[in-house]
């Protein structure tokens, strides 16, 4: 079980940021989910405060990111008019790890290999603390939303699926 007191670059840059923060650590490997909303469950979060990490391309070749609650999804319309751009599509799977560092599972908003414009649904910041992935599977880190946002240079707008109309 030393795995779970290892320490992930986005460790590091939140410590040497000063920036507070709760590690989480959850089981992973063959045969054991690791979706969203298992992963909320295994680090014990209501699921509106586990974040995932998306990474996008815009038809102009621009990269953003997005970071929307596990058990929603990304709407791709408001992601595009979030950033200005007239359509974005999610990367393939292969393309994440050379680009951002982090693969499938892993992809955290702190510290890929190039900062991309970061988005974070806008709920984040009715949340008292956040939590995204650490850079690897089978660990979160639990923040400060406006410390999160304010790290990366991050934005909010309404980015997920409307079920109905307010």
């Amino acid at each position: 079980m030393a795995q779970k007191t290892e320490k992930t670059n986005v460790m590091r840059i939140l410590e040497q940021k000063k920036i507070p923060y709760t590690p989480h650590f959850y089981p992973h490997g063959e045969g054991i989910p690791t979706d969203g909303v298992t992963v909320a469950n295994f680090v014990g979060k209501d699921v509106s405060s586990v974040y995932k990490t998306l990474v996008t391309r815009s038809t102009s070749k621009n990269y953003y990111v997005f970071v929307i609650p596990v058990a929603e999804h990304l709407d791709l319309k408001k992601a595009a008019k979030a950033v200005n751009e007239k359509s974005i599509e999610m990367i393939r799977q292969d393309e994440l790890l050379p680009l951002t560092g982090y693969i499938h599972g892993g992809c955290s908003p702190v510290g890929m290999k190039k900062q991309f414009r970061t988005t974070f649904h806008l709920d984040v910041t009715k949340l008292e603390t956040v939590a995204v992935s650490a850079g690897k599977v089978g660990a979160q880190i639990e923040v400060s939303p406006s410390a999160l946002i304010k790290l990366i240079n991050g934005r909010t707008a309404d980015l997920i699926f409307s079920e109905q109309k307010n």
